[in-house]
Parts: structure tokens; C-alpha cells; sequence
């Protein structure tokens, strides 16, 4: 086993239940397949890293994805304590750093999520800023469980309220790269996967903004 884990949030890819607020532009079978894209460039990038993995999925165990990693259920009332609970359960298994990152990233990248966990050398936690102000991936050395409770989830000022509450507990944080996710038609079309990707633009096309 090693010291480092990486943990995936994945939301089950179920037609109508994934990207809702991208589907209101491309409809739901356009977002379904714009999702099942970023997860396929999820699991590439993840599989690349020599670490060991725990994958977590919104509702059901799927077995055709990230084929010989270790696969739980999301548990919890919200994000936050879905979050806590799959950290709980790495470090409760002996690992010493742990970096979770979610499933809807196109730029993902094996060495962004290497340079989260080399964070960890001599921060307490880290963060993968989005540009929305929230953030794509976070790693702790220990359980801070103070970073899950009562936190604005999806609202803009997620990262910020939770980097001034790290810094009165006298926390140190690290910050890697600002990427940005893809929540709306807006976030889609304006980022590089949608530019230099002809699969993704005739997925796009197919609807009504074709």
C-alpha cells in the first residue's frame, strides 16, 4: 500500500441527473454525453499516477470504469459530509496523504493532481482552485474536519470562506493551479475542450444551438 490516495468523486452517469444546469442549454442526452467525455478524461489522467485510488460514485458501483481500483458509495446528507466521510475512510485505512478531486474537469491532468498530493510535503491542506471560487480538488496530511461543516456548497465564495477560516486555526495551505470546470453552456463553450474537440462540438451541434 502506498502512503498516498487519491480519491474521485463521481456522479453516476444517469440521463437527466448529471450537469442539470448545462442540460437547460444542450438538453439532457447533450449533457449526459458531455459528461460521460469528462470522465473518460478523468479516469485517464488518474490511472496515469502510481498511487493508490478509491473511487466514489453518486448511487450505484459502476464495474466498467476504473476496472481494478477499490469502489464505494457517496455517503452523506451533502457534499461536505460525503467529502469528510471518504476521507475519514482513507486515513482511517493508514494512508497519509489524501487528494480528492470530482469528475467534471477537462483539463485535469496527471501532473496536477501530482503536484496537489507533493503539496502535502509542507502544507497542511491544498486546494485546486475553480474559477468559479470554488474548488476542484483539495488534499489533507489529517483530518480537518472543520473544512466540511457549514460551508456555502456551489456558491462562489466556498474557497474563499473556507481559506479565512484555515488561516484563524493557523493552518497552512497551499494553492496549485486555477482551473475551471464545466457547469454551463457558457463554461463549455468558452473552454479549449469544446474548441479543439470535434466530438464535443458535434455533440453541441446536435441541439438546439446547433
Amino acid at each position: 500500500m502506498s502512503k498516498n490516495l487519491v480519491i474521485i468523486f463521481v456522479k453516476n452517469s444517469i440521463l437527466g441527473k448529471v450537469k442539470t444546469r448545462l442540460a437547460k442549454s444542450i438538453g439532457n442526452v447533450g449533457a449526459f454525453n458531455i459528461y460521460s467525455e469528462l470522465v473518460a478524461i478523468t479516469e485517464k489522467a488518474s490511472t496515469k499516477i502510481n498511487t493508490d485510488k478509491h473511487i466514489y460514485f453518486s448511487d450505484v458501483i459502476n464495474p466498467s470504469i476504473w476496472e481494478n481500483e477499490k469502489k464505494f458509495i457517496q455517503k452523506g446528507e451533502n457534499l461536505g459530509m460525503k467529502m469528510q466521510h471518504a476521507f475519514q475512510n482513507g486515513f482511517d485505512e493508514g494512508y497519509e496523504n489524501i487528494v480528492l478531486i470530482g469528475s467534471d474537469l477537462p483539463t485535469i491532468s496527471k501532473e496536477v493532481i501530482e503536484t496537489g498530493i507533493a503539496n502535502l510535503k509542507n502544507k497542511d491542506v491544498v486546494f485546486g482552485p475553480a474559477e468559479d471560487g470554488g474548488y476542484y480538488l483539495i488534499g489533507m496530511s489529517k483530518m480537518h474536519a472543520s473544512i466540511f461543516e457549514n460551508k456555502p456548497w456551489s456558491k462562489n465564495n466556498l474557497l474563499a470562506i473556507t481559506l479565512q477560516e484555515l488561516k484563524a486555526q493557523n493552518q497552512s495551505v497551499g494553492l496549485i493551479d486555477t482551473l475551471n470546470d464545466i457547469d454551463t453552456f457558457e463554461d463549455l463553450i468558452a473552454s479549449n475542450f469544446y474548441k479543439n474537440n470535434s466530438r464535443i462540438q458535434e455533440i453541441v451541434q446536435q441541439t438546439n444551438h446547433a
